[in-house]
Protein backbone atom coordinates (compact mmCIF):
# COMPACT_ATOMS: atom_id res chain seq x y z
CA UNK A 1 0.00 0.00 0.00
CA UNK A 2 1.49 3.52 -0.80
CA UNK A 3 1.96 5.95 1.70
CA UNK A 4 0.14 8.83 2.26
CA UNK A 5 1.43 11.93 0.70
CA UNK A 6 1.92 15.60 2.21
CA UNK A 7 2.91 18.37 0.88
CA UNK A 8 4.16 21.22 3.52
CA UNK A 9 4.71 24.31 2.22
CA UNK A 10 6.72 27.13 3.60
CA UNK A 11 9.09 29.72 2.76
CA UNK A 12 11.01 29.06 6.42
CA UNK A 13 13.61 26.66 5.16
CA UNK A 14 14.58 25.78 8.50
CA UNK A 15 11.11 24.96 9.37
CA UNK A 16 10.97 23.02 6.52
CA UNK A 17 14.10 21.14 7.17
CA UNK A 18 12.42 20.13 10.64
CA UNK A 19 8.97 19.25 9.41
CA UNK A 20 9.97 17.29 6.32
CA UNK A 21 12.29 14.26 8.49
CA UNK A 22 9.22 14.25 10.93
CA UNK A 23 6.86 13.76 9.19
CA UNK A 24 8.68 11.07 7.30
CA UNK A 25 9.28 9.08 10.42
CA UNK A 26 5.35 9.28 10.95
CA UNK A 27 5.14 7.09 8.12
CA UNK A 28 4.08 9.77 5.31
CA UNK A 29 5.88 10.54 1.58
CA UNK A 30 6.18 14.15 2.23
CA UNK A 31 7.14 16.94 -0.74
CA UNK A 32 7.72 20.30 0.03
CA UNK A 33 7.64 24.19 -1.32
CA UNK A 34 8.82 27.20 -0.47
CA UNK A 35 5.93 29.58 -2.07
CA UNK A 36 2.33 29.30 -3.56
CA UNK A 37 3.40 29.09 -6.88
CA UNK A 38 5.48 26.07 -6.63
CA UNK A 39 2.91 24.60 -4.43
CA UNK A 40 0.58 25.02 -7.31
CA UNK A 41 2.36 23.07 -9.55
CA UNK A 42 2.84 19.70 -6.95
CA UNK A 43 -0.70 20.19 -6.20
CA UNK A 44 -1.28 19.52 -9.63
CA UNK A 45 1.37 17.04 -10.58
CA UNK A 46 1.53 15.18 -7.18
CA UNK A 47 -1.59 15.12 -5.90
CA UNK A 48 -1.07 15.55 -2.09
CA UNK A 49 -3.53 13.82 0.12
CA UNK A 50 -3.16 16.63 2.86
CA UNK A 51 -1.31 20.21 2.19
CA UNK A 52 0.46 22.13 5.15
CA UNK A 53 -0.03 25.35 4.41
CA UNK A 54 1.88 28.44 5.69
CA UNK A 55 -0.45 31.66 5.40
CA UNK A 56 1.90 34.07 4.76
CA UNK A 57 4.70 33.51 2.01
CA UNK A 58 5.80 35.80 -0.69
CA UNK A 59 4.28 35.52 -4.63
CA UNK A 60 1.31 34.17 -3.61
CA UNK A 61 0.43 33.78 0.17
CA UNK A 62 -1.37 30.62 1.67
CA UNK A 63 -4.78 31.94 1.35
CA UNK A 64 -4.29 32.89 -2.07
CA UNK A 65 -3.28 28.98 -3.14
CA UNK A 66 -6.18 27.80 -0.78
CA UNK A 67 -8.96 30.18 -2.41
CA UNK A 68 -7.78 28.95 -5.71
CA UNK A 69 -8.19 25.17 -4.71
CA UNK A 70 -11.39 25.54 -3.21
CA UNK A 71 -12.81 27.59 -6.53
CA UNK A 72 -11.58 24.49 -8.72
CA UNK A 73 -13.34 22.11 -6.79
CA UNK A 74 -9.96 20.73 -4.95
CA UNK A 75 -11.23 19.84 -1.21
CA UNK A 76 -7.78 18.24 -0.71
CA UNK A 77 -7.37 18.74 3.37
CA UNK A 78 -5.69 21.90 4.11
CA UNK A 79 -3.84 22.90 7.35
CA UNK A 80 -3.09 26.58 7.73
CA UNK A 81 0.03 28.30 9.75
CA UNK A 82 -0.38 31.39 10.72
CA UNK A 83 1.31 34.03 13.08
CA UNK A 84 -1.91 35.89 13.29
CA UNK A 85 -3.53 34.71 16.49
CA UNK A 86 -6.74 35.95 16.42
CA UNK A 87 -10.60 34.81 16.36
CA UNK A 88 -11.50 36.68 13.08
CA UNK A 89 -8.39 35.17 11.47
CA UNK A 90 -9.84 32.34 12.38
CA UNK A 91 -13.38 32.45 11.36
CA UNK A 92 -11.47 33.73 8.08
CA UNK A 93 -9.36 30.48 7.42
CA UNK A 94 -12.14 28.10 8.08
CA UNK A 95 -14.59 30.33 5.79
CA UNK A 96 -12.12 29.88 3.03
CA UNK A 97 -12.17 26.21 3.08
CA UNK A 98 -9.29 25.52 6.04
CA UNK A 99 -9.91 22.27 7.01
CA UNK A 100 -7.58 23.46 10.49
CA UNK A 101 -4.68 25.75 11.49
CA UNK A 102 -2.19 25.93 13.76
CA UNK A 103 -0.52 29.37 15.00
CA UNK A 104 3.45 29.88 14.92
CA UNK A 105 5.08 28.76 16.93
CA UNK A 106 3.50 25.62 17.05
CA UNK A 107 5.06 22.17 18.65
CA UNK A 108 5.85 19.86 15.49
CA UNK A 109 4.09 17.10 17.51
CA UNK A 110 1.16 18.95 17.59
CA UNK A 111 1.21 19.42 13.60
CA UNK A 112 1.58 15.15 13.49
CA UNK A 113 -1.80 14.83 15.82
CA UNK A 114 -3.73 17.42 13.49
CA UNK A 115 -2.98 15.30 10.40
CA UNK A 116 -3.58 12.40 12.10
CA UNK A 117 -6.78 13.95 13.15
CA UNK A 118 -7.73 14.91 9.96
CA UNK A 119 -7.64 12.48 7.64
CA UNK A 120 -9.54 10.54 10.31
CA UNK A 121 -12.33 12.21 9.46
CA UNK A 122 -11.57 12.66 5.64
CA UNK A 123 -11.34 11.02 2.63
CA UNK A 124 -9.32 13.22 -0.32
CA UNK A 125 -12.23 14.87 -2.54
CA UNK A 126 -14.80 14.99 0.09
CA UNK A 127 -16.32 18.76 1.63
CA UNK A 128 -14.90 19.06 5.15
CA UNK A 129 -17.48 19.83 7.59
CA UNK A 130 -15.82 23.72 7.54
CA UNK A 131 -17.48 23.87 3.94
CA UNK A 132 -20.76 23.59 4.95
CA UNK A 133 -23.41 26.04 6.92
CA UNK A 134 -25.50 23.72 8.92
CA UNK A 135 -23.94 20.88 10.69
CA UNK A 136 -26.49 18.00 12.16
CA UNK A 137 -26.22 14.91 14.17
CA UNK A 138 -29.43 13.32 14.81
CA UNK A 139 -31.78 15.52 16.22
CA UNK A 140 -29.56 18.48 16.94
CA UNK A 141 -28.66 20.99 14.07
CA UNK A 142 -26.35 24.16 14.21
CA UNK A 143 -26.46 26.77 11.85
CA UNK A 144 -23.09 28.62 11.60
CA UNK A 145 -24.07 31.88 9.80
CA UNK A 146 -27.11 32.01 11.81
CA UNK A 147 -25.28 30.86 15.43
CA UNK A 148 -28.61 29.27 15.76
CA UNK A 149 -28.85 25.54 17.48
CA UNK A 150 -32.03 23.42 17.29
CA UNK A 151 -32.68 20.14 19.46
CA UNK A 152 -35.74 18.23 17.33
CA UNK A 153 -36.43 21.09 14.99
CA UNK A 154 -36.99 23.43 18.33
CA UNK A 155 -34.99 26.68 19.10
CA UNK A 156 -32.49 25.98 21.86
CA UNK A 157 -31.11 28.93 23.66
CA UNK A 158 -27.30 29.31 24.01
CA UNK A 159 -24.97 31.80 24.72
CA UNK A 160 -22.51 32.57 21.95
CA UNK A 161 -19.78 31.12 23.99
CA UNK A 162 -21.60 28.02 23.85
CA UNK A 163 -22.55 27.71 20.37
CA UNK A 164 -19.09 28.69 19.57
CA UNK A 165 -17.71 25.58 21.61
CA UNK A 166 -20.48 23.14 20.10
CA UNK A 167 -19.55 24.42 16.78
CA UNK A 168 -15.94 23.34 17.29
CA UNK A 169 -16.60 20.32 18.83
CA UNK A 170 -18.92 19.18 15.80
CA UNK A 171 -16.14 20.62 13.31
CA UNK A 172 -13.98 17.78 14.80
CA UNK A 173 -15.84 15.10 15.53
CA UNK A 174 -14.30 12.19 17.64
CA UNK A 175 -11.25 14.11 17.81
CA UNK A 176 -10.69 14.81 21.94
CA UNK A 177 -10.00 18.53 22.05
CA UNK A 178 -8.30 19.77 25.09
CA UNK A 179 -9.74 22.93 27.11
CA UNK A 180 -6.85 24.87 26.26
CA UNK A 181 -6.95 24.55 22.47
CA UNK A 182 -10.97 24.88 23.24
CA UNK A 183 -10.19 28.17 24.99
CA UNK A 184 -7.76 29.47 22.50
CA UNK A 185 -10.42 28.59 19.67
CA UNK A 186 -13.25 30.06 20.93
CA UNK A 187 -12.30 32.32 23.15
CA UNK A 188 -9.25 33.44 21.51
CA UNK A 189 -6.80 33.45 24.21
CA UNK A 190 -5.10 30.20 26.28
CA UNK A 191 -4.80 30.10 29.98
CA UNK A 192 -5.03 26.58 32.35
CA UNK A 193 -6.10 28.84 35.17
CA UNK A 194 -9.27 29.65 33.32
CA UNK A 195 -10.14 26.36 31.67
CA UNK A 196 -13.38 26.18 34.33
CA UNK A 197 -14.60 28.56 31.79
CA UNK A 198 -14.51 25.87 29.09
CA UNK A 199 -16.64 23.40 31.88
CA UNK A 200 -19.14 25.68 32.59
CA UNK A 201 -20.08 26.56 28.57
CA UNK A 202 -20.07 22.50 28.19
CA UNK A 203 -22.80 21.91 31.13
CA UNK A 204 -24.93 24.43 29.67
CA UNK A 205 -24.82 23.05 26.14
CA UNK A 206 -25.89 19.58 28.04
CA UNK A 207 -28.31 21.46 30.38
CA UNK A 208 -30.15 22.58 26.92
CA UNK A 209 -29.73 19.34 25.02
CA UNK A 210 -30.86 17.60 28.29
CA UNK A 211 -27.58 15.74 28.00
CA UNK A 212 -26.56 13.14 30.59
CA UNK A 213 -22.94 13.16 31.03
CA UNK A 214 -22.97 9.95 32.44
CA UNK A 215 -24.13 8.42 28.92
CA UNK A 216 -23.28 11.01 26.24
CA UNK A 217 -25.51 11.09 23.17
CA UNK A 218 -23.20 14.58 21.92
CA UNK A 219 -20.29 15.61 24.24
CA UNK A 220 -18.21 12.93 25.83
CA UNK A 221 -15.70 13.57 28.93
CA UNK A 222 -12.60 12.23 28.41
CA UNK A 223 -10.26 12.10 31.52
CA UNK A 224 -7.71 14.20 32.48
CA UNK A 225 -7.73 14.98 28.10
CA UNK A 226 -11.09 17.07 27.63
CA UNK A 227 -14.07 16.58 25.16
CA UNK A 228 -15.11 14.67 22.32
CA UNK A 229 -18.04 14.88 20.13
CA UNK A 230 -19.13 11.34 19.45
CA UNK A 231 -22.28 11.96 17.29
CA UNK A 232 -22.20 11.56 13.52
CA UNK A 233 -22.18 14.77 12.07
CA UNK A 234 -22.79 16.05 8.36
CA UNK A 235 -22.85 19.22 6.60
CA UNK A 236 -25.56 20.85 4.58
CA UNK A 237 -25.17 23.91 2.63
Amino acid sequence: MSKIKLLIVDDEVDLLAELKPLMERSGYQVISAINGEQALELIAGEKPDLIVLDMLMPRLDGRDVLRRLRQSGNWTPVILLTKVNTPAERVMSLQEGADDYLNKPFDPLELVARVQAILRRTQQGSLPLSSFRRLTSGGLALDRQLRQVWLSDQPVNLTARAVGVLEFLMLNPQEVISRERLLDEVWGWSDALETRAVDIRIAEIRKVLDEDSEQPGFIDTVIGQGYRFVGTVQGEK
